[in-house]
Formats: C-alpha cells, structure tokens, sequence
C-alpha cells in the first residue's frame, strides 16, 4: 500500500557495505595490521606475499557477497551442541 506523503527517502551510504580497497572494513583493518606488525619490526617482507593473496581472495568473496564477513563472523559464535 503506498499512500502519499509518507515516503522517508535513504541515502545508498546507509544502506550500502563499507568497502575499503574491495574488503569489508574491519576485515581490511585486522588483515593489514596483522601484515605490517609481522613485516615492519622484524624487517621480513615474508608477510607481504600471503597478505596480497588474502586481500585478493577476500576482494572476490566481497565482490559477490558484500556481507560475507558478517556472515562468517556469526556463524563462527553458533555453538555445534545446546544443552536442553
């Protein structure tokens, strides 16, 4: 039912995933700092290969779902067995 008058417009940033270079934020922020304190104190560039290859397969799963970091973190708090 659409009556006149009572239309809220959103704006598509409220509505929108946060996206930083293609990876849902907070997924962005914890693979990136765990790349730089593995890289920066011990002067290793070790990190830097495995950390791109994460960054391309989280791009490609955000590409398709962009909540699939949401998604994953819920499902990794249920519980596999709830006492009756």
């Amino acid at each position: 039912m659409h009556t006149e008058g009572f239309e809220i417009p959103i704006h598509q940033s409220a509505i929108k995933a946060q996206l930083v270079m293609g990876l849902p934020r907070q997924l962005a922020l914890v693979l990136y700092t765990i790349v730089a304190a593995l890289t920066l104190p011990l002067s290793t560039w070790y990190a830097i290969p495995p950390g791109l290859f994460l960054h391309a397969v989280f791009a490609a799963a955000a590409r398709r779902d962009p909540a699939f970091w949401d998604v994953f973190r819920r499902a990794i708090g249920y519980r596999l067995f709830y006492r009756a």
